[in-house]
């Protein structure tokens, strides 16, 4: 089998790329204090917002802010980068961990995917506190509730988290319901792709790393299939926000807010495609079947035998019902609708999940509010 390593377009310019300082826990609230001279006239200028719109930016703001904590936890172990200075990196390119190359038989390219969904998801939260404070509205911090446990694995920063990646329930019907020709919108349901139940989609410490030193994966099943985890909960967590964007651009009154919501939810498409495809590798050859012995997680080969329904090879959302059954089918993002995509229904799937295991109750108080405020929003 050839190393997956020999087919990692690796360069100093791509190890750099993470050098800007955005994994810093603070990165969120870039630009506002650039903002802080500025802030009250751009609001004159352009007129407070609308109570409706205030909501749904606080509450995407949230939701980036927890996707960033959670991506800087994968990129941390998993991508490409260590925050230093190219010029003073005395090894800008050091061999990958085994979690890195688990990953990479996923597809070479990996370990830089998730370094550049990082930075995304820090760019938006980033922007979208700024963009709050310059409209005269309320940015969102949740320093306070950075009180989690993350990995000890080599790699971690040992930061505090405000997310829990190592007891996920990851909810892997997207893979189905893409594959389908119904809409959840109009009473669908889906099934699991593949049961994945308190599970760890990072190394929760070095010992999970253990017996990896082989390049090539079929020596070490074990971090395979956390790699394996991390790949389908990549995709449960971007068709989330891809449908959360969505739904509640609908609800929009300032067509500049508008404007906002439908950049950001176009990147957070970008991101899904590419972790469709992403988690379709892991249930194929050479990479399936296998079974982790020691956590007992089996990853069948889904093209043997072949499943329409889930077949990996199918990244792009399969045509379906919209609108009115008596209308053509059509490829749409789903759901679209604030029963199912909605504020609340992305944070009823986020505790369902398991990702914050461990959180206070008044984070989850706090982020419920958040998500009645924005769901309550009306054009």
């Amino acid at each position: 089998m050839e190393n997956p390593v020999n087919n990692i377009k690796r360069s100093v310019n791509r190890r750099s790329f993470m050098k800007s300082g955005l994994l810093a826990s603070g990165a969120a609230t870039v630009g506002a204090g650039l903002l802080a001279k500025g802030t009250l006239a751009r609001a004159q200028e352009q007129g407070a917002l609308d109570k409706g719109d205030e909501a749904i930016l606080r509450f995407v703001a949230a939701a980036e802010l927890i996707e960033s904590d959670l991506w800087v936890q994968y990129a941390e172990l998993g991508g490409i980068g260590d925050n230093k200075p190219i010029e003073v990196d005395p090894n800008p390119n050091p061999p990958l961990n085994n979690y890195q190359i688990a990953l990479s038989n996923l597809d070479g390219d990996g370990p830089q995917y998730i370094s550049s969904n990082t930075l995304d998801e820090q760019s938006h939260a980033a922007f979208l506190n700024a963009y709050l404070e310059s409209r005269g509205g309320e940015p969102v911090d949740f320093d306070e509730f950075r009180t989690l446990e993350g990995s000890t694995a080599k790699g971690s920063s040992g930061i505090k988290r405000l997310t829990n990646l190592m007891h996920l329930n990851v909810d892997t019907s997207w893979f189905t319901r893409y594959r389908s020709t119904a809409n959840p919108d109009s009473g669908a349901t889906f099934p699991q792709a593949i049961t994945l139940k308190d599970v760890t989609a990072i190394p929760r410490d070095n010992n999970d790393f253990e017996g990896a030193s082989n390049p090539n994966f079929l020596g070490n099943d074990h971090i395979q299939a956390i790699a394996n985890v991390a790949a389908f909960h990549f995709g449960t967590i971007e068709q989330g926000g891809t449908s959360l964007y969505a739904t509640l651009s609908q609800k929009a009154t300032d067509p500049e807010v508008l404007k906002i919501l439908l950049g950001i939810g176009g990147d957070e498409i970008a991101h899904f495609l590419e972790w469709v495809d992403f988690a379709g590798n892991g249930v194929q050859a050479p990479v399936a079947p296998f079974t982790d012995k020691i956590s007992g997680l089996k990853f069948p080969n889904f093209f043997d035998p072949l499943n329409p329904k889930i077949q990996p090879s199918l990244i792009f959302p399969v045509p379906c019902e919209f609108i009115s059954s008596k209308l053509p089918h059509v490829a749409i993002i789903r759901p679209l609708t604030d029963e199912f995509a909605g504020a609340r229904a992305a944070i009823a799937g986020f505790i369902a999940s398991g990702l914050f295991h461990g959180q206070s109750q008044k984070f989850l108080t706090l982020l419920q509010t958040m998500a009645e405020a924005a769901d309550a929003a009306a054009r």
